[in-house]
């Protein structure tokens, strides 16, 4: 079974968004078993099979919970159909039964043991619906789905365990281009720079067609455990950090042997600024740009985010277990309200990332290095920035005034500034893509 991973940039939203973690768990349950449902086909009058036509087709919409939003797609047929999770890698998942009464339609799917329903009525060209799931009843809108163009060609590199399935946004341009593997953040975030946490942004989808447009073609990709390449993480228990640099590290390589390419590049985005800056070490890239990379080693952060959230004996408790996890040793017993941050499962994880000081590392690189920051980041602050450009002082500290984590304009505002983690249709900072650019090009 595939369980999310979890080292999450601002723990705050971890603990805060422990409720969605039950739904979404559940959900990814399905997709590391396989299981598979058998379609009971609905009984219909004839009266009611064509009342249902209004239904038939695929619709899209966000499961709302207290803390956040669960995107799902469901395919409506006659007799049957399926449901998606992008997020979660869950596609096309027969549904256990689907029924129409009129202007009403009434879904239930089998989740390993789990009975799902999905109830609805049509109404304003959208169906008003909710979601329930062990107990709990969410609020669901869908509405029409709308086909997002894919403006990529799909590439499998081969790493330890398997194919890695990534996108190559080609530049628009007919001879050999410098090419840029962008990697990115912590959590469920997928290729696009969007989780089930936060919400769709497109931030890196922009980044990479952005780029495309300057003649640059990027590689952009799940990490592993994630969407396109969920397959290839099982268990949360085995994974670990160095696993993601190493999967960089052959991504970058099978690049530099391709002639299509004049230079291979790397930006790395939160969590992925320390992946690509590890791989940047290990390969020689001609250049690294990193985002909101954070500056400090991951315990003090950690400590740092859990002082204002906890009370005294689960801080203490907290420090504690960093402290052992630093030293190489796992903790077995945790309590409960920490179970989301440090449960046994990560905890090889956090392991294989403690040992490293960000800054440190990055004065180990050797190619031209630029520190992107924004000054309205919730998570990644100044400090983090500052304590990069001192472990490497060569390089290049960039300012972007107004931007946020998710690389859009916002304010300083938590919950304006949230807002934006899942509203696609706000731009990038108008800042961030020329100064990549000019970058890469030597400018």
């Amino acid at each position: 079974m595939t369980i999310s991973r979890a080292v999450l940039p601002n723990i705050e939203r971890e603990i805060k968004l422990k409720k969605l973690f039950v739904l979404c768990c559940t959900l990814l349950l399905l997709a590391g078993c396989g299981q598979k449902e058998e379609i009971v086909e609905n009984k219909e009058t004839k009266g009611e099979s064509a009342m249902s036509e209004q239904f038939i087709g695929k619709w899209e919409g966000n499961i709302e919970t207290p803390n956040g939003q669960l995107p799902i797609i469901v395919d409506l047929q006659k007799n049957s159909g399926t449901l998606s999770v992008p997020a979660q890698g869950i596609s096309n998942f027969p549904l256990k039964s689907v029924n129409y009464t009129g202007d009403q339609v009434s879904v239930s799917i089998h989740l390993n043991g789990s009975v799902i329903a999905i109830n609805g009525t049509f109404k304003n060209e959208q169906i008003e619906a909710t979601f329930q799931q062990n107990g709990g009843t969410f609020p669901l809108i869908l509405q029409a789905y709308k086909e997002e163009p894919v403006t990529y060609e799909t590439v499998k590199i081969p790493v330890q365990q398997g194919d890695l399935i990534v996108a190559l946004q080609k530049a628009n341009a007919t001879s050999p281009s410098p090419v840029a593997v962008i990697i990115a953040g912590s959590g469920p975030t997928d290729k696009d720079g969007n989780s089930v946490l936060a919400g769709k942004n497109n931030s890196l989808k922009m980044m990479a067609e952005g780029l495309a447009q300057e003649g640059i073609t990027t590689v952009r990709y799940d990490k592993r455990g994630i969407g396109d390449n969920q397959a290839l993480l099982t268990k949360e228990e085995d994974v670990t950090f160095d696993q993601f640099v190493e999967d960089a590290v052959q991504i970058i390589q099978s690049l530099q042997a391709n002639k299509a390419y004049t230079s291979v590049h790397v930006i790395g985005h939160s969590e992925g600024s320390l992946i690509g800056l590890l791989a940047a070490q290990k390969t020689g890239v001609a250049s690294f740009v990193s985002i909101a990379g954070a500056g400090r080693p991951m315990d003090e952060v950690l400590v740092e985010q859990l002082k204002s959230q906890l009370a005294p004996n689960l801080f203490k408790e907290s420090k504690d277990i960093l402290t052992a996890l630093k030293q190489g040793k796992q903790v077995e017993n945790i309590s409960p309200e920490l179970q989301a941050v440090f449960r046994p499962s990560v905890q090889p994880f956090l392991i294989s990332v403690l040992k490293y000081n960000p800054a440190t590392e990055l004065g180990k690189v050797k190619s031209p290095v630029l520190l992107v920051q924004g000054t309205t980041d919730l998570q990644v602050k100044e400090v983090d920035a500052e304590a990069l450009k001192k472990g490497n002082p060569d390089a290049t500290l960039l300012y972007m005034e107004g931007m946020n984590h998710v690389l859009k304009k916002a304010p300083e505002d938590y919950a304006a500034n949230l807002a934006t983690y899942a509203d696609p249709t706000l731009p990038l900072h108008e800042d961030l893509l020329p100064a990549i650019q000019q970058f890469i090009y030597g400018k």
